[in-house]
């Protein structure tokens, strides 16, 4: 390609970035497509910097009713992510905002400064029924920017005063400065956190998850967690299969090791735009193993790069599927390390009173 193609950017143009293109999303009414125009070398465009915009949604908490996902609300202060995992299936979401599930999905993000506000508003609300909030089920709530930001820690303040139980997927070392918030709350039963390991191997990371702190690192985060108290679930998300499949015993030993308490696992899902990223990365990172990883997700997905079935569109199905969770069972009974972590606390709920408010006698 051209370094004049409007889709596909040169390396040096996107280092530190997994996507290897911005193509349009499918909402999108023309596709682009670059051709060589002899323009010097000198007209390269600067390489690509995290751009930030400020959204004020009407209402924070997102509700589900999906029946193969084990929470009914969720909560995400930011659109886009910028550790740029190349297999996150919340890339499809940026179509929606006319913007490339590609590169602008790792670099034009959307950040939400009144979450919290907006948060305390919807909790305090009298016919408020509480249940568990989940953070991260779309994208990193502690990833890079959250450093200056703080939205997710001004979140967690408030459950804090609410006594509102809820948990944190996360691959982000930031999660560490906020142990004063989450070790209390965990030790009274109102948190649970997963830290997502996809391998071990450093270099795969790197490449496949650019910005994401390496294997190493993660467990670490297990360790300073599990030491304030906080129950801490490992998540193989997403296992690959032909990638990272035959690494299922080592993360879950490693993050047994480091003070993991339980475990989870998710096969990787291609939805919609991811399918044809993902295979762009694949063929470029591993192009002597693409085919032979292509051919065993279609195994896992019933001969399709993806299925959106319930149940199964995270399990996969067929036999293959079958001997990768046989695997994981048998080394989660292996470690003591549980699949069903007991359920967070609602009784402990209370709405703190405002200020100005009279406060009760008894």
């Amino acid at each position: 390609m051209s370094h004049q193609d409007p889709t596909h950017l040169r390396p040096e143009l996107r280092r530190g970035r997994a996507a290897l293109s911005n193509r349009p999303g499918r909402f999108e009414a023309h596709q682009r497509e670059g051709f060589a125009d002899g323009w010097a070398e000198e007209d390269l465009p600067p390489p690509l910097r995290t751009e930030l915009q400020s959204e004020t949604p009407r209402r924070i908490i997102t509700r589900n009713q999906s029946p193969d996902i084990g929470f009914d609300r969720s909560v995400n202060p930011y659109r886009g992510c910028e550790h740029g995992c190349i297999y996150c299936f919340a890339r499809p979401t940026h179509s929606f905002l006319g913007l490339s599930p590609g590169l602008d999905f790792e670099t034009r993000l959307t950040v939400k400064p009144s979450a919290p506000e907006l948060l305390r508003a919807e909790i305090s609300k009298p016919r408020y029924k509480v249940a568990p909030i989940a953070f991260g089920t779309n994208t990193d709530v502690y990833q890079p920017i959250e450093r200056e930001q703080r939205i997710a820690r001004g979140c967690f303040e408030v459950l804090r005063d609410f006594r509102h139980p809820f948990t944190i997927t996360t691959k982000g070392t930031l999660i560490e400065r906020d142990t004063d918030i989450l070790g209390e709350m965990g030790r009274d039963g109102l948190v649970r956190a997963a830290i997502s390991i996809t391998t071990l191997d450093a270099s795969l990371a790197r490449s496949m998850e650019p910005r994401v702190p390496l294997p190493a690192r993660r467990l670490k985060i297990i360790e300073t967690l599990a030491r304030a108290g906080i129950p801490t679930m490992v998540s193989l998300a997403p296992v690959i299969p032909g990638l990272t499949d035959h690494e299922i015993e080592p993360i879950l030993q490693s993050a047994a090791n480091a003070g993991a308490s339980a475990a989870m696992m998710i096969l990787l899902r291609l939805p919609l735009e991811v399918s044809g990223l993902f295979r762009e990365w694949l063929e470029q990172a591993r192009p002597l193993r693409a085919d032979r990883v292509l051919n065993r997700i279609r195994e896992t997905h019933g001969g399709a790069e993806y299925d959106s079935s319930w149940q199964t569109r995270m399990t996969g199905q067929g036999t293959y599927a079958e001997l990768l969770h046989q695997r994981f069972r048998l080394s989660v009974k292996r470690l003591q390390l549980t699949t069903s972590p007991p359920p967070l606390r609602t009784d402990l709920f209370r709405v703190p009173p405002a200020s100005g408010d009279q406060l009760s006698l008894f």
